[in-house]
């Protein structure tokens, strides 16, 4: 399985998407500061965890979240 998963910085005020096949092992490594994008967040939340069939879909729903954007695709969802 691989998962979209979506993360919460309250020091930041901001969310951030991604996938992978292990989140917890994902998010230790985000929360590390070993991930430069993300090393200024810590520490990271897990808000979201969507399971997907295969890593293609997980990447086209990846990028159907940015596109909507973050906080509103957690809305639309009732994620939040």
């Amino acid at each position: 399985m691989v998962y979209v998963y979506i993360l919460y910085s309250s020091s930041l005020g901001k969310f951030y998407v991604g996938s992978t096949d292990n989140v917890e092992r994902r998010i230790d490594r985000h929360n590390s500061g070993r991930s430069n994008f993300t090393s200024n967040g810590i520490p990271w939340e897990l808000i979201a965890k969507i399971e997907c069939k295969n890593r293609s879909e997980a990447m086209g729903l990846e990028i159907q979240i940015k596109k909507r954007g973050i906080k509103r695709y957690l809305q639309d969802n009732h994620l939040v």
